[in-house]
């Protein structure tokens, strides 16, 4: 099949109709749906929309992130499933800065950007200054995907062992071991936070690795086992094709339909995100709070101080802890929410996606 053929395929099961015109005049709606999903398109020149993430992200490399009061170093890690870089982010020490093992925040960006242009844009260092916690940028190789995006997609990476889920969480062993002389990581408490792609391999990774990750935060991502291919990746970004159990890649015995790990889970997307529509958090949520038996639910509303309306919905046990949290940002695309300019695909209008999210993660109860 040549490429016109699996694209239009492609397009037609994501419900894009290419009979009205010529190929070239939808090219450049394919260069957005692939590379925002990830699947290998050419990221598209900026396009200036706040709500799509295919345009190319800002190098950032020559300068320092926020949080430049530690030190943000580069290593690569080599791993029987691959090879990648990472970046950490260990914060000075000083007054008032908590002793013993700290907390480790996993950042996993979106596609095409970078970890010192999502370190830039979410301004989690500066927060990692703020509390004392480490942060772990994983980086996406352009040969394992020419968009840079985490391939959540792929049946062999959402599976705990040979794929990039194994990958990320040898990471966090790797800086445990070299940690732990200057800045030990409390085990008990490891967090993995993504934006898109990064979300849905966020949320991949507390399915997979439930005993690494205490919380997971998902930013305009998808849920588990979402999608099996190129067709089934575009159908679920669109909004079809995971509503429901029987809707979900797989045979009616597969595994991944019936499993989840009753991971607290922290959710943030905008209800105006057209590249990965709002329905997939909401699938998120219900996903996370079913894993777990008689949670109660509270909604609030309130306005952020840039302007954005939002809805939080918390979802409590009976001793009042957060299980699971949503936060609806209304007329948000798909943007981290009161990120900062100086990254790509950010929103600073809306309520700040990091602090809430840290504070979701650290108001946690460590594991036994």
């Amino acid at each position: 099949m040549n490429i016109n053929d699996t694209i239009g395929k492609a397009l037609a099961q994501a419900g894009l109709d290419t009979r009205s015109g010529p190929l070239q005049g939808v090219t450049q709606t394919i260069r957005k749906a692939l590379a925002a999903a990830g699947l290998g398109g050419e990221a598209s020149p900026a396009a200036g929309a706040s709500d799509v993430i295919e345009v190319a992200a800002r190098d950032l490399s020559a300068r320092p992130a926020a949080g430049d009061a530690g030190q943000f170093t580069r290593r690569t890690l080599n791993h029987p499933a691959g090879v990648r870089d990472y970046k950490l982010y260990q914060p000075a020490a000083g007054a008032g800065m908590p002793t013993g093992p700290r907390p480790l925040v996993v950042m996993l960006h979106g596609c095409t950007q970078s970890a010192d242009d999502f370190a830039a844009g979410t301004q989690m260092n500066r927060l990692a200054d703020q509390h004392g916690f480490l942060v772990l940028y994983p980086e996406q190789s352009t040969s394992a995907n020419a968009s840079r995006c985490w391939n959540w997609f792929r049946p062999q990476d959402q599976l705990r062992e040979g794929g990039e889920p194994a990958l990320i969480a040898a990471m966090v062993r790797e800086v445990m071991v070299e940690s732990a002389a200057t800045q030990p990581v409390d085990a008990k408490r490891v967090f993995v936070a993504g934006l898109s792609a990064g979300a849905a391999m966020a949320v991949i990774l507390g399915e997979t690795w439930p005993d690494l990750f205490a919380a997971v935060g998902a930013h305009s991502g998808l849920p588990f086992a979402a999608a099996h291919d190129i067709p089934s990746a575009l159908a679920a970004m669109k909004g079809r094709g995971v509503m429901g159990q029987a809707h979900f890649p797989g045979t009616a015995d597969d595994p991944r339909r019936k499993t989840t790990h009753a991971v607290p889970t922290i959710v943030f997307h905008g209800d105006r995100d057209h590249t990965v529509q709002h329905s997939n958090g909401e699938h998120i949520v219900d996903r996370a709070r079913h894993a777990v038996a008689a949670l109660g639910a509270s909604s609030e509303s309130g306005s952020a101080a840039g302007g954005r309306r939002y809805t939080r919905t918390v979802h409590a046990d009976a001793a009042g802890r957060v299980i699971v949290e949503q936060w609806t940002v209304h007329g948000a695309g798909h943007a981290w929410s009161g990120g900062d300019a100086t990254g790509s695909f950010t929103d600073n209008a809306g309520p700040d996606a990091s602090a809430e999210m840290l504070r979701f993660f650290l108001a946690q109860s460590p594991r036994a």
